[in-house]
């Protein structure tokens, strides 16, 4: 995998989705789309609590920690080092902006915790997303790809359903951690780039 290719630009892209959405939701209430959500949500799976944190479980850290260390692990194994820093920083990276910047920035609240982007979501997709970065193109890509977004759509009803976070949330944690990790990769490989000896002309 190389640092070459379109992630520059979906990084750059998904975070000025994020911000004209942000801006949008910014220190109101529901939306439109989070007020539908809600009504097709509790229409469809009631007062279900048991399933609705069922599947939110992927979003708990328990569950990413040990994923992420894994992944970096097997990736060391195979000395892949840069795929490894990927592994731990992309989330981190994501994950602490999001806490101490992104919210109190955006100044979104829900009940009474700040709640755009969402947090939840910001880890379980920056996961995935390295998850699908590190895959080989093909059928282990599509595979991931694929289980990853049904798992985040799982996720967004449950959060919905148990009143954690409004649609729209769950859509700027999404663009939020896709444009972090895929900006972080760019970063990394740059400064592998640097710090790659010149080959000598003599």
């Amino acid at each position: 995998m190389s640092g070459r290719g379109p992630y520059g630009p979906v990084a750059v892209t998904c975070a000025v989705i994020m911000v004209v959405l942000g801006l949008l939701v910014s220190g109101d209430g529901p939306s439109v789309p989070d007020d539908l959500a809600v009504r097709w949500v509790e229409r469809t799976f009631g007062r279900d609590t048991g399933l609705l944190g069922l599947l939110v479980l992927p979003t708990e850290a328990y569950v990413l920690i040990p994923v992420a260390v894994l992944t970096a692990v097997l990736c060391l194994t195979g000395r892949r080092r840069l795929e490894a820093a990927l592994t731990i920083a992309g989330p981190l990276i994501a994950i602490l902006a999001n806490t101490w910047v992104l919210k109190p920035l955006f100044d979104r609240w829900k009940y009474t915790y700040l709640a755009y982007p969402s947090g939840h979501t910001v880890a379980l997709v920056a996961v995935l997303t390295v998850l699908v970065l590190l895959a080989r193109p093909g059928v282990a890509t599509a595979v991931i790809s694929t289980v990853g977004a049904v798992v985040l759509c799982g996720v967004t009803i449950g959060m919905i359903g148990l009143g954690y976070h409004y649609l729209t949330d769950v859509v700027g944690g999404t663009l939020f951690a896709v444009a972090t990790v895929c900006a972080t990769w760019v970063l990394l490989s740059w400064a592998a780039r640097r710090r790659a000896p010149v080959p000598s002309d003599g």
